[in-house]
């Protein structure tokens, strides 16, 4: 690569990993909102319901704003969109003023993943290698952005930990503006398909004449093929992620207090209050992820990847319903939460594949579209569920539905792989 398409990957990447650490640092929050609000776990899983449903809904919307504005300004949006949600988190004075900034948060960050991966393959010639660098980002979001907040939170109120988050945004969006997309087209005949005569600059090649009869006619392509029975399967584990991940550190947190007693900060210090090992289990549990996100994209180079989801899913299947009983003993407990925190991420790059076999080159950026408002739009159902679950009855129930989710996700993969036709 050389230097504009390494500012790209940088700028790309850096946006990834904020959007996740955003993402995942809501449910460490979640642990102190419930004390400061004097709240249910059912209501703040509707609050979270709020943000993570518009990050889904709005992934589909969210390409067709790319296609016609153009991918760096939407990321620019994107990363000050997040930035003042967060603000807005900061000086929330109840529950609604807070699902509000949620759901800023939501519908500004819904924009990335089209805006992103659209900008890597329009503008980097070797799309494989950028798409591995931003995967790293993201991926690093997802471990260390919680980790951030956690450590934040030993040492400052929840207030300035929200306010203290918009930094990094900022930063990546000052470096977004001295980024020159069009620069980065060593081979712009090679970028645009072969095309010599096609206009190289990023937004001109970014957009293009999007109408209901297109977005109509590209869904009807994917329909006929059976992309409906992918969907299925990007729904369900969307929902497993969802209402696994949203009340974990919880979750975690009352097995730990019972299992383990660990004295790392002194009784009388200032910061004993605020520790809790469990959100410190929580950020492992994310960051073994990375290797599962390295494990899904060997496994996909090796096998069909809709028979890898098949096995997978079942195993999530297996590990939910082993995680209550594993609560009896340190050991069984540490290695059942990262044995899920592996598999759930395994699952993401056979995803991706299954998407991109199951759909046809010239619909490929609104099969993805429909796909993000799957994972995140129907899988944010599982925040609210998981919370009223909890509320309602307990983990062991919670952890019997999980198990009922990855089997129907196990089911609708043995379906693609019967029923959908393949395209590549």
């Amino acid at each position: 690569m050389d230097p504009a398409e390494r500012r790209i990957v940088a700028f790309t990447a850096g946006s990834h990993g904020l959007v996740h650490t955003y993402e995942l640092s809501i449910p460490i929050l979640l642990t102190v909102w419930i004390a400061e609000f004097s709240t249910t776990a059912a209501t703040l899983g509707l609050v979270s319901t709020i943000g993570y449903g518009l990050f889904g809904v709005g992934a589909l919307p969210g390409g067709i704003v790319v296609d016609r504005f153009g991918s760096k300004p939407v990321i620019l949006a994107c990363l000050a969109g997040m930035a003042g949600s967060f603000l807005l988190v900061s000086v929330a004075p109840n529950l609604l003023a807070l699902a509000l900034a949620i759901g800023v948060w939501g519908l500004t960050a819904s924009v990335y993943h089209p805006a992103g991966l659209s900008l890597i393959s329009k503008s980097v010639e070797q799309r494989g290698t950028a798409l591995g660098y931003h995967g790293i980002g993201g991926n690093l979001g997802i471990a260390l952005g919680p980790l951030a907040t956690a450590l934040l939170l030993l040492a400052f109120d929840w207030r300035v930990v929200a306010a203290a988050l918009t930094v990094p945004a900022v930063v990546v969006a000052v470096y977004g503006t001295t980024v020159d997309v069009d620069a980065a087209l060593a081979d712009p005949a090679a970028a645009d398909g072969g095309n010599a005569d096609s206009d190289p600059t990023e937004d001109n090649r970014a957009k293009g004449e999007v109408s209901l009869s297109t977005v109509v006619d590209d869904t009807r392509v994917l329909i006929a093929g059976g992309f409906l029975i992918v969907f299925a399967f990007v729904a369900f584990s969307g929902l497993y992620y969802r209402t696994f991940l949203t009340f974990l550190p919880d979750l975690l947190g009352d097995v730990l207090g019972g299992l383990i007693d660990v004295q790392f900060i002194d009784p009388e210090s200032p910061y004993a209050e605020e520790f809790d090992v469990a959100r410190y289990l929580y950020v492992a549990v994310l960051m073994v992820g990375v290797f599962g996100q390295y494990l899904g994209g060997r496994i996909a180079d090796r096998m069909p990847p809709e028979r890898g989801l098949m096995v997978l899913m079942s195993v999530l299947t297996g590990l939910a319903l082993l995680f209550v009983p594993a609560s009896g003993g340190t050991v069984t407990f540490l290695l059942v939460s990262l044995a899920l925190g592996v598999t759930l991420f395994t699952v993401q790059p056979l995803s991706q594949a299954t998407i991109a076999a199951y759909s046809p080159s010239e619909a490929r950026g609104i099969s993805f579209g429909y796909s993000y408002l799957g994972i995140f739009g129907v899988g944010s159902l599982g925040a609210a569920l998981a919370g009223w679950i909890l509320t309602r009855a307990g983990p062991r129930e919670l952890f019997v539905v999980l198990a009922g989710i990855a089997t129907l996700g196990a089911l609708s993969a043995a379906a693609v792989s019967r029923f959908a036709t393949r395209q590549d």
